[in-house]
């Protein structure tokens, strides 16, 4: 091939190919001399197989990113590679870069052998005292049998890199055109961007695509371990202050009912069982409903007729408002979609400072009370890619047996970076859910995407025929563009159809909906909704909430406030299963009457938040750090007044609470981690 005369080109190629081999190397010493699937059930030959390739591909994208230091010495104006320093330096060069691979791989090694994880940023922990952790690893490991193999692959890897060298440029170079050396440039730039990007969809290869079965063994062997090392870096130190958390421990176990054994603000514990309630509606039932929830992308409150906006985009939300559970007061404690993900599933305020929690490697196996409703087989449904964000970690590490349905699951064709239309989302969920056989319940998650710029409006919309209200009815009612308002009628008229293949399916009568917009998208004015919506800045965080089974629960209207964390222990509660739980949320049923209940919220800036606590009729705002608290009273004349001084006492103890809950997320991102096998022996 004349592309494989370029020498620069030879030189590159083959030391990536080195570098990729070293790493392979070490690859099957840790899956034959560490890695142990043999009780495994999880661990299949079709699925070791993927874990393989996966890895293979995380390797070939460290080979390449090495390799691109190179480089800098080919620049053929310059012809440094005919002087003999320059071919000592890339010799140094790659001999340091395997001597740095091997030492790390080696460190990894022994880091998985002793806590059964792969190496991560946590590691810095054993420098707090260097002597005894280099005294335990020299009795523990044959510390001179492996200096001796580190150093003799080095010293084959010297003696290889420096023949490449000689040889490659011990013969004269081909005289290449500007073109031929343009098109050269641009294939090795475009195979080299697509294997470190590592796929050709909208969400690159990363590091949760290892945990594609939830198993850790697995993810383990899936992963490299210094692109791992480096994920894990923004996240070296759990972050949450400890005697903050102390502080407030009394304020948050009398919000959450921490009662006996279970209350301990020495060694603060928020993990309580809640028992088996023999009363509660579905419990008596042989077989229990199935349940689905539905996650409402981008659906605020404002966008709700049955909340008021004036162009009546959402009968169909309207009717299951009417006519089951609907929740007026209803907040996602943090604005985002991954955030509120984490908050559906954990029970926890994402409360990240940095990036949001799916994308921290160290808390992605997270208690859920989804694996309390252990005769319900489980279902994640999504058009697009879990990888988005990395919450494919978290949903298939936290939840039991899940089966993840995601792009390349359908049949139905992808219309947008979102992947295929919710209509078509709808569909394929639907073609799984009827032929579940009927005596197996079924959990099902159903995430929605299209509701979201760029609002795509599939080719194949049903008989859903687009409106075009003027410029003022829509700005009047909240919408930017016809095509935003549009876009929260089809998602509308998406779960209409739904409704209409569950009863086609036959399962529409035993099941249980749960609906909950995830946050709210750009807005521009709304007149419809009460003051403090805007003026308090709550339009991000006030979305839709409604749980409807028309064959199994009377309808009802909860005025108290609501939070999502609160979702997953109002839904055990309907089916009285016990479970152990750590999370922040509570059942909405067993709240005592006429007393007020609250819920966090936290809005602005990642790093610096305003937090506060709101009830139907109060709340309490603040900056993090406590600065700045004032009292709100929501349906007042003046929402945005401070009522601190007139109801001290009820300020004081809003703020404490607000506090408490907010150190408390941070500190329970990491106490919430179910352990992974091996680890801490």
């Amino acid at each position: 091939m004349r592309l494989l005369q370029s020498r620069r080109l030879q030189l590159l190629l083959s030391v990536a190919l080195l570098l990729f081999t070293v790493q392979v190397l070490f690859r099957l010493i840790f899956f034959f001399g560490f890695a142990d699937f043999s009780d495994n059930e999880a661990a299949g030959f079709g699925v070791l197989v993927k874990a393989w390739w996966i890895g293979l591909r995380f390797d070939a994208r460290l080979a390449i990113l090495l390799t691109m230091p190179l480089l800098l010495l080919m620049v053929p104006k310059w012809h440094l590679l005919e002087k003999r320093w320059a071919q000592r330096v890339v010799a140094g060069y790659v001999l340091l870069t395997v001597l740095f691979l091997s030492l790390f791989n080696v460190f990894d090694l022994g880091h998985y052998a002793y806590l059964g994880i792969r190496m991560d940023s946590t590691v810095v922990r054993f420098f707090d005292d260097i002597a005894i952790s280099a005294s335990m690893v020299w009795e523990s490991y044959p510390v001179i049998w492996i200096t001796l193999g580190v150093t003799l692959l080095c010293a084959i890897t010297f003696r290889l890199v420096s023949a490449l060298v000689g040889r490659v440029f011990s013969v004269p170079g081909e005289k290449l055109g500007k073109w031929s050396v343009a098109w050269r440039c641009a294939l090795v730039f475009t195979a080299a961007f697509w294997t470190t990007i590592g796929r050709l969809s909208d969400v690159p290869l990363r590091w949760n695509n290892a945990f594609f079965t939830g198993d850790p063994e697995i993810g383990a062997l899936g992963l490299n371990p210094m692109l791992y090392f480096y994920e894990t870096m923004d996240f070296s130190e759990a972050n949450y202050d400890l005697e903050q958390v102390k502080a407030h421990y009394e304020a948050v176990a009398d919000y959450l009912g921490l009662e006996g054994a279970a209350r301990d603000a020495a060694k603060p514990n928020f993990l309580r069982r809640i028992e088996a309630d023999p009363q509660a509606p579905f419990a008596s039932m042989e077989r229990p409903p199935n349940i689905v929830f539905v996650m409402l992308e981008s659906l605020g409150a404002s966008r709700v007729s049955a909340y008021g906006n004036p162009l009546k985009t959402t009968p169909v939300l309207d009717d299951i408002a009417e006519n089951g559970w609907f929740f007026e007061h209803f907040y996602v404690p943090v604005s985002g979609t991954a955030k509120t993900v984490w908050a559906s599933i954990t029970g926890l305020p994402d409360v990240s400072t940095v990036k949001t929690a799916t994308r921290n490697p160290l808390i992605a196996h997270q208690r859920t009370i989804i694996n309390a409703f252990t005769d319900h087989e489980k279902y994640y449904f999504l058009g697009g890619s879990a990888g988005w964000a990395n919450m494919r970690a978290l949903i298939k590490a936290s939840i039991d047996g899940l089966h993840l349905y995601e792009e390349g699951s359908y049949t139905e064709p992808r219309v947008d970076v979102w992947g295929i239309s919710d209509l078509s989302l709808f569909r394929e969920a639907d073609k799984v859910l009827r032929e579940i056989p009927r005596e197996k319940p079924f959990f099902a998650i159903v995430q929605t995407a299209a509701n979201h710029r760029p609002f795509t409006l599939p080719e194949d919309k049903g008989d859903f025929v687009p409106d075009s209200p003027d410029a003022q009815a829509l700005y009047q009612a909240g919408f930017k563009s016809a095509e935003q308002y549009n876009a929260v009628r089809f998602l509308d008229y998406n779960v209409g159809e739904f409704f209409k293949m569950a009863k086609a399916g036959g399962y529409f009568d035993n099941t249980v909906f749960v609906f909950y917009g995830d946050h709210n998208n750009r807005i521009t004015i709304t007149p419809h909704m009460a003051e403090f919506y805007e003026k308090l800045d709550l339009d991000g965080l006030h979305v839709p909430h409604m749980i409807y089974a028309p064959k199994l629960l009377q309808p009802q209207v909860v005025e108290e406030a609501v939070s999502l964390v609160d979702v997953l222990p109002t839904v055990a509660g309907l089916f009285g299963v016990p479970y152990d739980y750590s999370g922040l949320g509570r059942d909405v049923s067993k709240h005592p009457q006429g007393q007020e209940r609250y819920v966090f919220t936290q809005t602005a800036d990642k790093r610096h938040p305003v937090i506060g606590v709101i009830g139907k009729q109060w709340m309490l705002r603040m900056q993090s750090d406590g600065g700045n608290a004032k009292l709100h009273e929501i349906y007042s004349d003046d929402p945005e007044a401070d009522y601190s001084a007139q109801y001290p006492e009820k300020a004081a103890r809003l703020r404490e609470l607000a506090k408490g809950l907010y150190e408390t997320s941070h500190f329970l991102h990491y106490d919430n981690v179910e352990e992974t096998p091996g680890a801490g022996q």
